[in-house]
């Protein structure tokens, strides 16, 4: 293998820091960027690697990614607000470092006259609802929820065309992109802007990896801005039951950390590069509910405790979510020779034990 050098954005962060691990380990010269944003650090994090050049700055300031990204070969952008937040007040943070912080790095990254890979961290949030079937209408794109389904404990999203219930189906990447909250279209948004770069700069491709729902070390704990994974765990750590809205059947796919760093380094360093779109996924989704009792067994095991922490559903819902969302991973597995390795069950048997941020 060709030693690279390679910058990361968002290096501290949950993702990011995964992603320096595995590409130190195997020998490139890491670049590591990262503001340390306090809304996700509230110190500097004990797991920064000594050998590794750190550039700790707003990218989003004149001239900060300059001496960063001389003679890169390749870029890794993980930095970004993530998750649905608190409310609409937070749209224009996450369009400041979500929207402004990409095409801050893409004008710095064409001032260097870079033509190599772009490899960026998307979400699945950009599909909105996920795949659908009706058996009249086949394969049909439902509407946003309403709010009086919601209130009276409706969560299937109905067929457009009849209304009977629908079944979902994996999610793949050329399906209909339809983002639903702030967060989500400021995903689709960097998908757009670096799309735009790599056209437009000979040389240069772009890999944009669809993350599922990813959990496990070095989730921030405690914050409205984490993976529902990290909320139950950190209840379960104050000693109270994970509260499951709606009812708890709405579908995801949980795909370790340590998995999504390797897709990512797949991408920048296996030998032809891979320009396009690819789910991120463990290929086995589970309910939201199943995920809450696993974690709650395994934390109750691991750590010997007897109290009653079985989850609550409690019903109720978040306006900008959205009921069934899980993916396809056969592109990921074709283009970029990725498979997830670590099982749901091992994964969480892990996460219930293991350091927060």
């Amino acid at each position: 293998m060709n030693m690279k050098r390679i910058a990361v954005t968002g290096a501290a962060g949950f993702v990011g820091s995964h992603i320096v691990d595995e590409l130190s380990a195997l020998g490139h010269e890491v670049i590591a960027i990262d503001c340390l944003l306090p809304a996700a650090h509230t110190r500097r994090p004990s797991y920064l690697h000594a050998d590794v050049e750190y550039y700790f700055g707003d990218i989003t300031q004149p001239g900060a990614l300059n001496d960063a990204l001389a003679g890169v070969d390749a870029v890794c952008h993980q930095a970004s607000m993530v998750g649905l937040g608190v409310n609409f007040d937070d749209v224009e943070a996450y369009v400041h470092h979500n929207d402004y912080g990409t095409a801050a790095l893409l004008r710095a990254l064409h001032q260097q006259s870079f033509g190599g890979r772009v490899v960026l961290a998307s979400s699945m949030v950009v599909y909105g609802e996920g795949r659908y079937r009706c058996a009249e209408h086949g394969v049909v794109q439902p509407g946003p929820r309403l709010l009086r389904d919601l209130d009276s404990g409706n969560f299937e999203p109905p067929c457009p065309h009849c209304a009977v219930s629908l079944v979902p189906e994996t999610v793949p990447e050329d399906a209909p992109l339809d983002p639903r909250n702030v967060y989500a279209a400021t995903k689709l948004h960097q998908e757009y802007l670096c799309r735009a770069y790599a056209r437009e700069h000979e040389g240069c491709t772009l890999t944009a990896l669809r993350y599922h729902n990813v959990y496990g070390p070095r989730m921030p704990r405690d914050t409205p801005y984490a993976g529902v994974a990290s909320i139950f765990r950190s209840l379960l750590e104050r000693g109270e039951a994970p509260r499951v809205f709606e009812d708890g059947g709405q579908r995801r796919d949980f795909v370790h950390v340590r998995d999504v760093a390797h897709a990512n380094v797949l991408a920048l360093t296996n030998p032809k590069p891979f320009d396009g779109v690819a789910n991120v996924a463990s290929g086995m989704p589970k309910t939201v509910g199943e995920m809450a009792a696993a974690l709650a067994v395994a934390f109750q095991k691991l750590n010997d405790d007897s109290r009653n922490l079985t989850p609550l559903v409690v019903g109720g819902y978040r306006l900008g979510d959205v009921r069934h969302v899980f993916a396809s991973h056969e592109r990921a597995i074709a283009e970029l020779g990725f498979r997830a390795a670590i099982d749901f069950e091992t994964g969480m048997r892990e996460f219930a034990t293991a350091e927060l941020r």
